[in-house]
């Protein structure tokens, strides 16, 4: 009896579904949906992993054990930019309850913005968000190779809908978020930070995308630097014996 007992000791995931469609995804967002489950087990669940069947699926999920009779999220992002057409992924829940290994399904039809914009009526496209930037340029000046310095950018939504920020894409793979931007609402600013990992010595400019829900196309801007091996030693010059600053 008590090893019966024991066996019925034990968390249960029951989701509210383990598949969700996206539909048509705009090439550039960050589709993301949160399948929600709740422990109708009689003891906590515990989500010790959760594995996405690629790179461009990224999970998030409820880090703290899950109780009895209480709920828990598995988040599903899946970034579109730069991969048009159909997309079927999973995602692999690993836990100690008892079904110990769950496997959750996203797909969906990611557009470019030229296959979106022409079914969208007058009324949704005067709806829509629209990111305006407060510069394209960001000069870092003279920087040490492995440095990371950040360039800051405002971005305004002028349109009618929630602007929504996706990937960044640059030729150099060099460029990322500091921390994934919010949503921006109408009529409202926020400041973007990205991390510039640039390794190439000598003088570089790249360029880069912010792939947003901005049906009107994506913003471009570009950073400069000059990068050097060591820029202490490179910006000290002698001035009557003594070393200092170069300016």
């Amino acid at each position: 009896m008590a090893f019966a007992f024991g066996a019925r000791a034990q968390g249960a995931m029951q989701f509210e579904t383990d598949n969700h469609d996206f539909g048509n995804v705009p090439e550039g967002t960050m589709a993301t949906y949160e399948f929600k489950f709740k422990n109708t087990g009689n003891q906590p669940v515990v989500i010790a992993n959760v594995q996405a069947s690629c790179g461009c699926t990224t999970p998030d999920w409820t880090k703290a054990p899950v109780m009895p009779g209480k709920s828990g999220i598995i988040k599903a992002m899946y970034s579109s930019a730069g991969r048009p057409g159909i997309f079927n992924k999973t995602v692999t829940v690993t836990s100690n309850a008892a079904e110990p290994s769950k496997v959750l399904s996203i797909k969906g039809t990611v557009l470019t913005k030229d296959q979106i914009k022409p079914t969208l009526t007058p009324a949704q496209l005067a709806k829509s968000p629209h990111l305006v930037l407060d510069g394209n340029v960001h000069d870092f000046g003279k920087m040490e190779a492995g440095q990371q310095p950040i360039a800051r950018f405002t971005v305004r939504n002028t349109g009618k809908t929630e602007l929504v920020l996706g990937a960044l894409t640059s030729g150099c793979y060099c460029v990322g978020y500091k921390s994934n931007p919010a949503p921006i609402a109408p009529g409202q600013s926020a400041v973007i930070e990205l991390l510039y990992s640039q390794r190439q010595l000598g003088q570089v400019s790249d360029a880069v995308t912010i792939n947003s829900n901005d049906v009107s196309g994506d913003a471009k801007i570009t950073l400069k630097a000059t990068i050097v091996h060591d820029l202490s030693g490179s910006s000290m010059v002698k001035e009557s014996g003594t070393a200092v600053p170069f300016k």
